[in-house]
């Protein structure tokens, strides 16, 4: 642990006019308010904002950030108060510790959307100040740092957040070295036997080749030498998070992995770094498809390099990187390595363009899971580089189409987008980008979003914009659809319908207009005889009566009264089916339909065939699943494209019997040589055993598309 003495004169080294005594005041403090508190380690508590402090000296953060570190978690955890720290260290330095506090809040509460409030929140902060960003990175590289003291659930949960969240967050701003340290332990703790075999497997290569690195960096010393080029090489492994990575991303082996071993070459100036390029491309193979110039095309985090694969010295596959000494300092620290705050600036989070596109994700995104799915998505992938007719450079992740493309222009032109000149040649909206294609996005005033983009499009940003629309028109017509069935069913029962009637019923319903009742009809979450039972008291629903009796068949009783266990709401001796065309589940908001003769027939409220039954309001009954209804098993329908290659159905059959789910039935509905479409019929329980079989399925490399089918 840092000592107080130690920590002042980091800071001073690099900054010589910060605040000695607000520095001094605030170690004490944290000392004092921690007091007897301590960690899961046993360590003393205090010990871990000193740390996360030291952490950010290294990245030569401003004074302001080092004191917020050391108060960090003061207010959360002591009986310190804002105000106090106001009072106590100014105005920057509370709404730094503001923002902090409200994250450690929500990450200490439960349920399934935790994890994604907390991001929100995050991403909210940031906006506002990007330093709070820097010092959570720091908060949570030290908490990683000291995972293997926590109980292994929570070490698990801990380190798959970190994997989806904070070092694609890092990566995001460019401080690779927090990336990489986070990215090792997490690795280790949630894929211990890969991270063991992958370990294994250098350690292997360093006995086989224990003097290979240096003699091929003196190798590479006396190539730029002889051709003039002052410079500084570095040899490294790459990591077994990154191996391990690659290895999925490429479906490679170890052993066809170029890049194992890279070598670094640091010289004075951009035009050295393309001669030295040069050179190494002069006396060495290049490995096909393996250079990149992120130079020219940086990197959305601002790093720059030459990349490249070849047969270096001594035939061996290497990854060269070249870059200046200003690129490397601004590659391995990102934003902190170009700090503004020592100068009295100030740099918002939304001066980054990829907080701009994460903040308009959260204003489309209907919750905060699906917020966060589509930032994981904005976050993940790998870029491709494209420009506008202007040659304006946009960055996109791997796959991305002309949708994609016009989305990251602005939502107005992704709305309207009907197809995409590229490189002067028309082409459909689901054509994939490449590196250098300049892109001309065609727009037409009646073209709107549809839920199809949604299959092809791989942006978070796209997504939640396509989600959102849709969302929007389902609304629409939901609320067109309850006020005919309302009106409808009004007029068959001679009882007067009005706003002024529906108005006063609005607690009633939890619904703030009269749109509301009528959507929430629309969509069958209420019936229409809920609403007019509730506007008209007195009425008794005599026609369903008589509908309900038509269908109790004394033959079937006994089943009936097994199944009233698993479907409430409905009237004794009531026989049940459930729908082929959209399989209900348990966990599924349901509706039932009567039908003369046969019974009732459970759907989801988001079932296709509803619409048959519009006119019919007198038919729908407000249901819901019992209490038994987990304890049988349930037949759900998927559909999936899959590429057209050998194993792929294997692997799609290994993953659904990981789930504890079983395969009822498959069909191959249609066929080209690169891929295909089924539709699987699975035995689940409950629609959270299915939603988890999706997300598992759609972490296969086979799988490009998985959905539940309507139909």
């Amino acid at each position: 642990m840092l000592r107080q003495y130690e920590l002042v004169d980091l800071v001073k080294s690099y900054d010589p006019y910060a605040d000695e005594d607000a520095l001094n005041r605030a170690y004490v403090f944290a000392l004092k308010k921690h007091g007897s508190q301590l960690r899961t380690s046993g360590d003393p508590y205090y010990s871990h904002p000193i740390e996360v402090a030291g952490i950010l000296t290294k990245y030569r953060l401003d004074c302001a950030s080092i004191v917020a570190a050391l108060l960090h978690d003061t207010v959360e955890d002591t009986d310190t108060t804002l105000d106090e720290i106001k009072e106590l260290f100014g105005e920057q330095v509370a709404q730094l510790v503001d923002g902090l506090t409200k994250l450690a809040m929500i990450e200490h509460k439960t349920g399934s959307s935790k994890q994604a409030e907390n991001f929100r929140k995050l991403l909210l902060a940031m906006s506002d100040d990007i330093r709070v960003l820097l010092i959570k990175l720091a908060d949570r590289l030290h908490n990683m740092r000291t995972l293997n003291f926590c109980p292994p659930d929570k070490r698990a949960r801990i380190a798959r957040e970190t994997l989806d969240i904070y070092a694609p967050l890092a990566e995001r701003i460019g401080m690779e070295e927090v990336k990489s340290e986070m990215d090792e332990i997490a690795f280790a703790e949630l894929y211990k036997e890969a991270h063991d075999s992958i370990v294994a497997r250098l350690n292997f290569l360093r006995e086989q080749g224990s003097d290979i690195v240096p003699k091929i960096i003196k190798q590479l010393e006396d190539d730029m030498e002889k051709n003039g080029v002052h410079c500084t090489i570095t040899g490294r492994e790459k990591s077994p998070y990154s191996i391990w990575r690659k290895m999925q991303l490429k479906n490679a082996s170890f052993e066809q992995l170029a890049d194992i071993m890279a070598f670094r070459i640091c010289v004075d100036n951009v035009a050295d770094c393309y001669q030295a390029l040069g050179i190494i491309h002069s006396k060495y193979h290049m490995v096909p498809r393996r250079f990149k110039d992120y130079i020219s095309t940086p990197k959305p985090n601002g790093y720059q390099s030459l990349h490249t694969g070849v047969i270096g010295p001594y035939d061996v596959r290497i990854e060269v990187q070249i870059r200046t000494y200003e690129m490397h300092e601004v590659n391995e620290k990102g934003v902190a390595a170009h700090w503004a705050y020592k100068q009295g600036q100030r740099t918002e989070g939304r001066n980054f363009r990829w907080i701009r596109e994460l903040l308009e994700i959260l204003d489309q995104a209907q919750n905060p899971d699906e917020f966060l799915e589509n930032t994981k998505l904005e976050m993940y992938n790998d870029q491709v580089f494209c420009f506008t007719p202007k040659g304006d450079l946009i960055g996109l992740p791997v796959g991305s189409t002309p949708v994609d493309f016009a989305y990251a222009i602005h939502s107005n032109v992704g709305d309207t987008c009907v197809g995409a000149r590229i490189n002067g040649e028309i082409k459909p909206v689901r054509t994939i980008l490449h590196n250098g294609d300049q892109v001309e996005i065609l727009t037409a005033k009646n073209q709107h979003p549809s839920l199809e983009w949604e299959r092809f499009v791989v942006t978070g940003k796209a997504k939640a914009a396509i989600r959102r629309y849709v969302r929007i028109n389902k609304r629409e017509q939901f609320i067109a659809l309850g006020k005919d069935i309302l009106e409808k069913l009004f007029k068959a029962e001679d009882q007067e319908l009005s706003e002024k009637l529906l108005v006063a019923v609005l607690s009633d319903f939890e619904a703030e207009t009269v749109d509301d009742i009528y959507a929430k009809v629309g969509e069958g979450l209420v019936t229409g005889w809920d609403v007019l039972r509730t506007v008209h008291p007195a009425y008794r629903q005599s026609k369903l009566e008589k509908m309900v009796n038509a269908i109790k068949l004394p033959t079937q009783k006994k089943k009936a009264k097994k199944d009233t266990l698993k479907i409430r709401g409905l009237i004794e001796g009531m026989a049940v089916h459930f729908a082929g065309c959209c399989h209900p589940l348990p966990g599924d908001r349901i509706v039932g339909i009567v039908t003369t003769g046969k019974g009732v027939t459970v759907h989801t409220v988001e079932c296709q065939s509803l619409h048959n039954y519009e006119k019919e309001p007198e038919r729908w009954l407000d249901i819901d699943w019992g209490p038994e209804a987990e304890n049988e098993k349930h037949v759900a329908r998927l559909k999936l494209m899959l590429s057209n290659e050998p194993g792929a159905l294997a692997d799609v059959a290994n993953v659904v019997a990981k789930a504890e789910a079983n395969i009822m039935n498959l069909n191959i509905t249609y066929r080209t040589s690169s891929y295909f479409e089924i539709l699987l019929d699975i035995e689940v329980q409950n629609v959270d055993q299915l939603n988890n079989l999706i997300l598992a399925l759609r972490a296969e490399k086979q799988v490009s598309y998985v959905a539940r089918a309507n139909r």
